[in-house]
């Protein structure tokens, strides 16, 4: 056996008992009868990883995202619904547009929470779409470490010509996706005349989803659209203040 990945899965077992507690160096130290050096180095490498949060020195560690996606457990989702669902209703309310939260599970843009408008013209999504068509997706592809997209890259390719025309080689994937984490700010232009518009959703400084709005390209002129992001960006820090409460 490996001994340092045997001590990664029981810091992990450990936490996992109690996912919706934070635990402390020391304690987890002590319980498992590690060596505190041995056992931060540990800690910083699942944090990086995503499969642990840390959530400052006096609050300490528990179960990050991917520690949920492993099993697709919901629960972390939940957690972020619960922080969300008042803001987007304010925000549809707001706006009388459809609002999405979303994250990315099994490698595609998926809707954890929506909350239509009353227009008579509306546009529906599925909860499962291609990352690359979706603000959702490209804005969390944006945001992932070099090596979960490289990982993402592998397993799904390049954008095609009809789904991203901008970003079909790996030059311009990466400039396209510079812009977006340079705005916090994702804006897709589908051929059926619909945009969509994410910003992204932190929790300790790690974006873990995306709030969307998305609307028929009519009812977007370009005074509207500045009043969409700065609603989303406003939404947005509501909902990142109450995940990090």
């Amino acid at each position: 056996m490996v001994l340092v990945i045997v001590k990664a899965f029981d810091i992990l077992e450990w936490v996992a008992r109690d996912p919706g507690r934070a635990y402390s160096l020391t304690e987890i130290a002590e319980a498992l009868q590690m060596n505190q050096a041995t056992c931060v180095n540990i800690l910083q490498t699942l944090v990086a990883k995503n499969y642990l949060e840390h959530l400052g020195r006096k609050k300490g560690y528990r179960l990050g995202p991917m520690a949920y996606n492993l099993t697709n457990n919901l629960s972390y989702s939940q957690n972020l619904v619960l922080a969300a669902k008042d803001e987007m209703e304010k925000l549809t309310t707001e706006l009388n547009e459809t609002s999405i939260l979303g994250i990315i599970r099994n490698q595609k843009r998926f809707i954890v929470h929506l909350v239509n408008s009353d227009q008579d013209l509306q546009v529906r999504s599925r909860s499962e779409r291609n990352v690359y068509e979706t603000a959702t997706g490209r804005l969390l592809l944006a945001f992932m470490s070099a090596k979960e997209r490289d990982s993402f890259l592998q397993s799904n390719g390049l954008p095609s010509e009809e789904t991203w025309p901008e970003a079909t080689n790996s030059a311009d994937l990466d400039t396209a996706l510079a812009k977006i984490r340079t705005h916090s700010l994702a804006i897709t232009h589908s051929k059926a005349h619909i945009i969509g518009l994410a910003v992204p959703i932190r929790k300790g400084g790690l974006v873990v989803a995306s709030l969307s709005v998305f609307l028929p390209e009519i009812r977007c002129s370009a005074s509207r659209q500045k009043e969409i992001i700065q609603a989303l960006q406003q939404a947005a820090q509501v909902i990142n203040e109450r995940l990090d409460a």
